[in-house]
């Protein structure tokens, strides 16, 4: 997909303008939060908060590894 996109003035800020089938595809609409991080090829924008993926593959580790004491712990 390749889309122009059109910065425009906002107040003293700068934004940029997201056609409803981009926002569509993001699953996103006025209100959500998008996040922008740096990929090797330039930046992605994405509707998933990547910090949140990180913490999630970490519990899910600790999960695992102490299965034993967090059931304990469940009673």
């Amino acid at each position: 997909m390749n889309i122009p996109l059109k910065i425009t003035k906002v107040g003293n800020s700068a934004g940029v303008i997201l056609p409803k089938e981009l926002l569509a595809q993001l699953r996103v609409g006025l209100g959500d939060t998008l996040y922008l991080t740096e990929a090797p090829d330039g930046v992605r924008l994405t509707a998933a908060d990547p910090d949140f993926e990180t913490k999630m593959a970490l519990a899910e580790q600790i999960m695992r590894e102490d299965r034993d004491i967090l059931r304990v712990l469940a009673k």
